[in-house]
Parts: structure tokens; sequence; C-alpha cells
């Protein structure tokens, strides 16, 4: 299910339970009424993002406790600089390293996708309207990686900030490496 379609089933539901309520709205204006939905189902949505979260950390809470990782690093050595999954996912999580990023896909069955920061070509981000006011957006990657020339990040917490750490970790894997790109004009 998108984002916009859980969005609009919310709408509907918060519709249905204020018709089915009897309560006397006739002193609010149409707009005012509209106004009050649409905010009763952002706020829906974010709580129900904040209980993912806070369930998916409780469970990988769990496993780093049994596998006894250091917090800051992954299972490789690399720091972790950034970890994040896409609004209203479970399936879908997102990790920035010194190193690479690392896309891990799937609720039983895991699927890993890996693109090393030194391919990393351009990074852009971007929000609609509706992403904005949810604070929200997606990071579109494209690198020289043949299996991955192009990644988007959707739904992301804080885009411009994790559009920041990226661009960051790519400079400082570059010059790490001694890798640098020529232009020709």
């Amino acid at each position: 299910m998108t984002i916009k379609e859980a969005q609009a089933r919310i709408k509907a539901r918060v519709w249905q339970t204020v018709a089915q309520a009897d309560l006397d709205l006739s002193a609010l204006d149409k707009t005012t009424l509209e106004a009050f939905v649409d905010l009763v189902t952002e706020s829906a949505l974010l709580e129900i993002d904040s209980e993912l979260d806070a369930s998916m950390l409780s469970a990988s809470k769990e496993e780093v406790d049994s596998e006894e990782v250091d917090e800051d690093d992954d299972e490789f050595g690399e720091e972790i600089l950034w970890r994040g999954r896409p609004f209203l996912s479970l399936v879908l999580d997102y990790t920035i390293t010194d190193e690479r990023i690392k896309i891990t896909s799937g609720l039983l069955g895991k699927s890993h996708e890996n693109v090393e920061l030194i391919r990393v070509q351009d990074i852009d981000h971007s929000q609609t309207f509706g992403e904005r006011v949810l604070k929200i957006g997606d990071i579109t990657i494209r690198s020289h990686d043949p299996s991955h020339p192009e990644i988007v990040l959707r739904n992301v917490q804080d885009p411009t900030g994790v559009y920041e750490i990226l661009r960051r970790a790519v400079l400082n894997a570059r010059k790490r490496h001694n890798f640098s790109y020529r232009e020709e004009m």
C-alpha cells in the first residue's frame, strides 16, 4: 500500500467515524472541518510511523544484543553514518556506512543491495508538497555500479539531512581512496 492509499483510507475512516458519532458540527464551516480531518489524518500517519520505528528499534536492539556488535559499527566494522527506513515500511531498511550504501529488503527472507560510495556519481533529493508536510522525501543516487546505476531511497525522514550525510560520506570515501574525477570542458 502506498502512502497516498494509506492516507486516503485513514481519511475515509475519520470521515466515517465523524458521521457515525452523532456530533453536531453544524457550527463549523466546511473548510474548517476538512482542515481538521486532514490534521487528524496526518497525525495518525505520523503516529503509525512512530510506532513502526519503535517496534523495529526494539527488534534490532534484540539482534544487536545477541550479536554484541558495537552500536556505531556494523558487522563488517564499517562506521554506520545513518540508518533508516521508508515512511510506513516494515520490509525495507537503508544504511549508509563510511564505505557503502546498503539496502535490505524483505520481512522473512532478506535481499541485499550494496553500492560502494566511491562509485556514486550524483545525488539529488526531492519532496512533493504532501511529503513536505510529513517531512519525508526521496533521495536519488546515480552511480557507476552496473547492477544498480540508479537507486532511489524513497520516503526518507529528513531527506535534506540524509542527503548531506551521504554527500559528505561520498566526498570522504573519494578522499580516503585517492579517487577523483576530471571533467573536460
